[in-house]
């Protein structure tokens, strides 16, 4: 397993470098320059202070140059100072978004997890019930429905014509004079709405997925042979199938371990929650490249660890892949 691990870290250097260098490249190539692309400063700069700001930056120089002297600095975990008029370090800036970000990923996956991995067992054991009828309604929904709609009618209905929960942010106004039970509502009531929306197409994929999943698992030689020996159909299933069958779970969390930080853009942007998402489309907007490469550095090294860990997370499961694997060796 060692030797297995080091082989995909080294294997992952060059596709970081090859993401690297195709997201410089394109980002090079979009209309407009940063530093020079703000309002304020077109409607007053001249040729020569614009000059001036693209020696500052580097800009002036080869892209080859620009780039070899990114990546010279990213060794050394600098990325850079931002183009924004504050000028603080990229990773500063990122440094105090994580932890929202972090934290509003974290109860999506454990609320999409925990409540569609029961569903999809509980659907695959009642296979063509009311109950599974009704599951079935619940996934095409979920894919069916797009998420600014869902963010849209949820905010017009419980924030605008009900008043119940608010529509953006993570704190009210007077949070600071709140007592502690009602600072702890204050910032649920402000999740509420994002996680739900956060969650809904992820629940209904999930829950359909580990469905069908078991319903495979249930159908092996193993499985009837354990039945035969006159096992119960609650250990058959829990402690038989389900192991199995949660394999392609697994990999699904592997993937979306750059979620934890990458953020839903989407979501971060529409409910005004100041994360990592909504940090990326500002420095969209702004043309700021240190912050914007270094969310793309965030966010390929994470594809990249979830995939290692998506693979060893197929050995921790299933005994077959590490058996397989000694015999390999």
């Amino acid at each position: 397993m060692l030797a297995y691990l080091i082989r995909r870290l080294l294997i992952s250097i060059p596709l970081l470098l090859g993401i690297l260098v195709l997201s410089f490249v394109m980002l090079k190539l979009a209309p407009g320059e940063p530093g020079v692309i703000q309002q304020d400063l077109q409607a007053r700069a001249t040729g020569a202070q614009r000059e001036t700001l693209r020696q500052l930056y580097g800009l002036d120089k080869p892209i080859y140059v620009q780039f070899g002297r990114w990546l010279w600095r990213v060794v050394r975990l600098d990325f850079g100072r931002s183009y924004s008029p504050d000028g603080r370090a990229a990773l500063d800036k990122i440094a105090e978004r994580i932890p929202i970000t972090l934290g509003l990923n974290v109860l999506e996956l454990l609320i999409i997890f925990s409540v569609a991995v029961p569903l999809g067992i509980l659907s695959a054991t009642r296979q063509y019930s009311a109950f599974d009828k009704s599951m079935t309604l619940f996934v095409f929904v979920g894919f069916a429905t797009p998420d600014f709609w869902l963010a849209l009618l949820l905010m017009i209905l419980f924030g605008v014509q009900l008043g119940w929960l608010p529509m953006s942010g993570l704190r009210s106004l007077n949070f600071e004079y709140l007592d502690f039970w009602a600072q702890v509502w204050d910032v649920l009531s402000h999740l509420i709405l994002p996680v739900l929306v956060a969650s809904f197409g992820g629940l209904a994929y999930l829950s359909r997925l580990m469905r069908g999943s078991l319903l495979e698992v249930v159908r092996q030689d193993y499985i009837r042979t354990a039945r035969a020996k006159g096992l119960s159909e609650g250990d058959v299933i829990y402690k038989h199938a389900v192991r199995n069958a949660v394999i392609p779970v697994v990999t699904l969390l592997g993937m979306m371990l750059p979620g934890l930080l990458g953020g839903s853009v989407f979501i971060e942007t529409v409910f005004a929650i100041p994360g990592m998402g909504q940090l990326f489309v500002q420095s969209a907007f702004s043309r700021d490249e240190p912050v914007l490469m270094a969310l793309i550095v965030i966010g390929a090294s994470l594809s990249l660890l979830g995939n290692i860990l998506a693979d060893i997370s197929y050995g921790l499961v299933d005994p077959r892949i590490r058996v397989s694997g000694r015999e390999a060796r």
